[in-house]
């Protein structure tokens, strides 16, 4: 059996792979500027030929808060799936420099590691091309009592429904997770997952799931929600934890009867707003499983996000404070 942790994640392992680009590039390479895209390998090389220097660093956003979880000083653990390349030997160097207990080995003969293209222009936008590669092959086999353990939360992502045996493979994790006690744990991941995936969602809500994390458009569309006010109020009729973020105005947590309103920290210059709600789930993940109180959650989960989007790039600086 595998040492208990406060929060093992299960997710797609992913590389993002950063680099400043002209306008002109975008227009070469055929992409919308802001959008995401996912590609194949062939265009993946194809678009590692034609980049600059570039820095390379795990990512992906359940990894990206089990990292913020380990930065605060939290114990955690993760399950995906990395090759046994480069970029795979980057992602597991990066997490378990943090301490994350890597749950998986690198995996040989199959696709390369996941990456992603962050492609960032001069306004500081990013146009993002995804090779989701290893990730895909996360199955069944994978999810087992030892890799799984005994921690206090296990944070699935919602993409990871998206990937051939990843329902499976999910619901042997939530089953799991229930017979030790462990609390689980969802984020959505974004608002067309959810319409993709809205009847199995429900279905781990009603089943196995004691806490949600989603943003304010993810869960209304999960719960049938005209506003937001009708989704928090939907969410009351539950009996586990919501855990809302809304941006510049702020998060809301509902757990029944009780509901946190969070105003958003203020911040000297938005730089980049990637993996704001990564490390807002990080921080409030750290403080629940730490016995804090919901509101002291909620507070710090609003601190690490106003933290993360005055810097470059996704994750928590090791130097915050809790």
């Amino acid at each position: 059996m595998a040492a208990s942790v406060q929060v093992l994640g299960i997710s797609n392992a992913i590389v993002d792979v950063l680099s400043h680009v002209d306008e002109g590039f975008l227009g070469r390479l055929g992409a919308a500027k802001s959008s995401m895209v996912l590609i194949d390998e062939a265009r993946a090389r194809e678009i590692y030929s034609m980049i600059g220097p570039a820095t390379e660093m795990s990512g992906g956003s359940v990894a990206n808060s089990i990292a913020g979880v380990a930065n605060l000083g939290g114990s955690t653990a993760y399950i995906g799936c990395v090759a046994d390349d480069q970029l795979g030997g980057i992602f597991n160097h990066d997490m378990k420099s943090l301490g994350v207990d890597i749950r998986l080995p690198p995996r040989s003969g199959g696709a390369p590691t996941a990456c992603c293209y962050v492609l960032i222009t001069p306004d500081g936008e990013r146009t993002m091309q995804t090779y989701l590669g290893a990730c895909t092959e996360l199955g069944v086999a994978d999810i087992t009592e030892r890799t799984v353990g005994t921690p206090k939360v296990i944070l699935l992502e919602g993409y990871l429904w998206d990937i051939p045996q990843g329902p499976a493979a999910l619901r042997k994790a939530m089953e799991i997770a229930q017979r030790s006690g462990t609390i689980v744990a969802i984020s959505l991941s974004d608002a067309e997952c959810v319409s993709r995936h809205k009847a199995e969602f429900l279905d781990a809500l009603a089943q196995h799931a004691g806490m949600i994390f989603a943003n304010e458009h993810e869960i209304m569309r999960l719960l049938d929600a005209k506003t937001f006010d009708d989704a928090t109020k939907a969410a009351a009729r539950h009996d586990l934890i919501f855990v809302l973020t809304r941006s510049e105005k702020g998060s809301v947590i509902v757990k029944g009867n009780e509901t946190v309103v969070q105003a958003a920290v203020p911040i000297r210059k938005l730089v980049d707003a990637t993996g704001a709600g990564d490390s807002y789930t990080a921080g409030f993940l750290y403080a629940w499983t730490s016995g804090r109180p919901l509101r002291e959650c909620a507070e710090l989960g609003s601190r690490c996000a106003a933290s993360v989007i005055q810097q470059v790039g996704a994750r928590l600086e090791k130097d915050f404070r809790v």
